[in-house]
């Protein structure tokens, strides 16, 4: 039995827990989780195994009533769907397992390929008010007690120990890149210290795959990265992304129009938050250089590197 046979195997013998005997399991995602859609009696879910060691038990528990208290306020994101036992999380053979909702749209684009949008600015307006509603919700919403989840902060990001890695360590950086990475570091550290910037909870992974649209609507998925950090990195992240389309500045004006409908951020600070996304990416495709497509990745990340330091230094 091979490994996805094996998931399978795993996913088909909890579908029980949720009263799904004899539903069709379609493998959709099989990267930081292993994700199925599941078709029981022509209705849809995803079932999620979790990266064992990934997240905590506690951790994963945070993400899905962080997910469940959105969908309550009517945030369009999968809802946690309850085990027969009422449990949201269930364990099987190490795998730390939940279903979720389906939600039907599309992805908004994939990362590295030109956006294809009937209303770009339009859409980007209304991905900025939808964050900003987020992040309303979470500053106000009254968290569990033992609610658990990572730092996106200081430590977590320019720290000894990233969240996603020691990118100044990464082995394919040409030796000038790597020392302007290390005066950028120092500097950036040196702001986060002196400025008290916009904190809380935020989804950190709003990348084009994780924006569905459906007709005219958007809706928002995998919470997995989600956890405590910089509002500005939050939007760093949708931003990053369109580094190479020709009206990149075109569409972060439209996203910051549609965020300040709702709420504003110290918009200045917007380079220093692009660079410090850039840098994590470097950081993450360490342990994954030996994958088919690394080589292009890499090259993308350090390009993008190189563009937000230099906006970084223009700013400071």
């Amino acid at each position: 039995m091979n490994d996805t046979e094996h998931l399978l195997d795993v996913a088909t013998r909890v579908l029980p827990l949720w009263g799904l005997e004899g539903a069709n399991l379609h493998l959709v995602a099989q990267r930081e989780n292993t994700v199925f859609k599941v078709n029981h009696q022509d209705v849809h879910y995803a079932l999620r195994l979790h990266r064992p060691g990934y997240q905590t038990p506690v951790a994963i528990a945070s993400e899905l009533a962080w997910m469940d208290s959105l969908a309550q306020v009517g945030v369009p994101v999968p809802a946690p769907v309850a085990s027969l036992q009422a449990g949201l999380l269930v364990e099987c053979e190490g795998f730390h397992i939940d279903l979720l909702t389906w939600l039907y749209g599309r992805p908004m684009g994939q990362t590295g390929s030109g956006l294809q949008l009937d209303d770009p600015y339009g859409t980007f307006a209304a991905i900025g008010e939808m964050m900003a509603r987020l992040h309303d919700q979470a500053d106000i919403w009254q968290r569990p007690a033992n609610f658990e989840r990572r730092a996106w902060d200081e430590q977590g990001l320019l720290g000894e120990q990233p969240l996603w890695g020691r990118f100044w360590e990464n082995p394919s950086l040409p030796d000038e890149l790597r020392a302007d990475i290390d005066v950028a570091r120092r500097q950036a550290r040196q702001i986060l210290q002196n400025e008290d910037f916009d904190y809380g909870l935020i989804h950190a992974d709003l990348v084009r795959e994780n924006i569905l649209i459906e007709k005219d609507a958007l809706q928002l998925i995998d919470f997995d990265d989600c956890g405590f950090g910089y509002r500005l990195f939050d939007v760093a992240t949708t931003l990053s992304k369109n580094w190479q389309e020709p009206d990149a500045q075109a569409l972060q004006a439209a996203f910051i129009k549609g965020y300040e409908r709702v709420r504003t951020l110290q918009w200045q600070y917007l380079p220093l938050f692009t660079m410090l996304r850039a840098f994590t990416y470097v950081g993450w495709i360490v342990p994954r250089i030996n994958e088919p497509g690394s080589a292009d990745r890499q090259q993308r990340f350090m390009g993008a590197v190189k563009m937000a330091m230099d906006d970084f230094q223009a700013q400071i």
